[in-house]
């Protein structure tokens, strides 16, 4: 089978046949910042959802859990829209924060007239306030009424907290005969670390396709993207990736197994792994981005706590940051992993270049080389454990004073 052409095309998370979306200022944020967005199909669909494993998980994640059970098991008609605010997570916010969450479902709902369980709310911004629901109660309704094929750009502008730019992507495939598109958006600066899915993102696709063997595709996309990127080591409360199919493409559904299924897979694992590089680049204080891959070792896990463990090392961040080719500190991390490891084995390259071989230096000559390569605004570093044929990866950041300098002073 011949790799799947995938083109990229504009319009972002509204390229997808079939969905609306708007943004506006509803007054959670500063006024004329936009903060309030609204993603809806013109016809519903089944929905997938991947969330934070982080216990301390925010009234819309909850709350978002709690719908996506009840859609299973009536049919295609499970998902209608995505409803997504910033500046305040309402996370750490009791009962009072769910009740808030389930009003602005049933409000959109109402303004669509949809079913309330075909809602997902996001939030982001702020732990530990109350959403302020007057603004919200009046927001909703106008934000239903700008509903546009247009409106994707500014729905991703009003997802952003303490991102630089607005982050949508739109890809599109000949698949079986049919264009499949696959559209997206997504916000994240900080609290940025791969465990199940590490910010908000939202994804649309035209594409026929039953929930189960969505939920599976966006979870094998997931884990090849947003669980490959980390900026600070942190998991928020409100992780959330939700991806909408109404199905408008026209296809026969996507079956297990099957090479069209594979072809979508592609284009579905392309739009997170794009919009998870956009994140990545777009981290708090970051100047560098770095890809660590693992090879060599016994397994995948094994691999993948390495880089994580290397790409999360304080003392590793800041050395990018510098510019400095201090490789001791990255064989440091390699050894504190918790992996099973052969000291005498290991080999690390920058951009190809050596700079251990077993386990050792491989002298004054092979540092200056890498120490042109450590300036680098991209650069990757490769660690071969020598113990087998598994790898794993991760896209890291450098930190930098200025990622201090925005989490110092984040609430003010």
């Amino acid at each position: 089978m011949k790799p799947t052409t995938i083109h990229n095309i504009p319009g972002g998370i509204t390229a997808p046949r079939g969905f609306l979306a708007a943004g506006l200022h509803a007054g959670i944020k500063k006024p004329s910042i936009l903060d309030l967005a609204l993603v809806a199909s013109e016809q519903p669909g089944p929905v997938a959802g991947l969330f934070t494993r982080n216990q301390v998980a925010a009234a819309p994640v909850v709350l978002d859990r709690l719908h996506l059970k009840q859609g299973q098991g009536h049919g295609q008609g499970m998902g209608r829209a995505f409803i997504v605010n910033s500046g305040n997570a309402n996370a750490c916010t009791g009962a009072q924060g769910l009740a808030d969450a389930k009003e602005t479902a049933t409000l959109t709902a109402q303004c669509l007239g949809v079913p309330v369980r075909s809602i997902f709310v996001g939030s982001t911004g702020v732990i530990g306030q109350f959403l302020p629901m007057p603004v919200i109660r009046q927001g909703v309704p106008r934000l239903v009424q700008r509903l546009r094929r247009t409106g994707g750009r500014e729905a991703a502008k009003a997802i952003m907290t303490t991102d630089l730019k607005p982050k949508d992507v739109a890809l599109r495939a000949r698949i079986a005969g049919h264009m499949v598109t696959v559209g997206g958006m997504a916000k994240g600066s900080g609290m940025i670390h791969p465990n199940m899915a590490t910010m908000l993102a939202y994804l649309t696709t035209d594409a026929a396709i039953a929930q189960p063997v969505l939920q599976r595709a966006l979870r094998a996309a997931v884990e090849t993207s947003f669980n490959c990127i980390s900026v600070d080591g942190d998991t928020s409360t409100n992780d959330t990736v939700l991806c909408l199919a109404n199905g408008l493409a026209g296809n026969a559904l996507f079956r297990d197994g099957t090479k069209e299924l594979a072809a979508f897979q592609a284009l579905l694992s392309e739009a997170c792994r794009s919009l998870a590089m956009r994140i990545c680049r777009d981290g708090e204080g970051v100047t560098k981005i770095v890809h660590v891959l693992v090879t060599g070792a016994k397994s995948a896990a094994d691999a993948k706590a390495v880089a994580n463990t290397v790409g999360t090392s304080c003392l590793v961040k800041t050395a990018f940051f510098g510019g400095d080719a201090n490789w001791g500190r990255i064989m440091a991390a390699v050894g504190r992993a918790g992996v099973r490891i052969r000291p005498e084995r290991i080999g690390l390259t920058i951009e190809g270049a050596p700079i251990v071989k077993g386990g050792v230096s491989l002298g004054r000559a092979a540092e200056r080389a890498i120490e042109k390569l450590f300036r680098r605004r991209e650069f990757r570093i490769v660690i071969d454990l020598g113990l087998g044929s598994a790898q794993g990866a991760l896209w890291t950041t450098d930190l930098s004073y200025e990622y201090v300098r925005i989490n110092a002073s984040y609430r003010s």
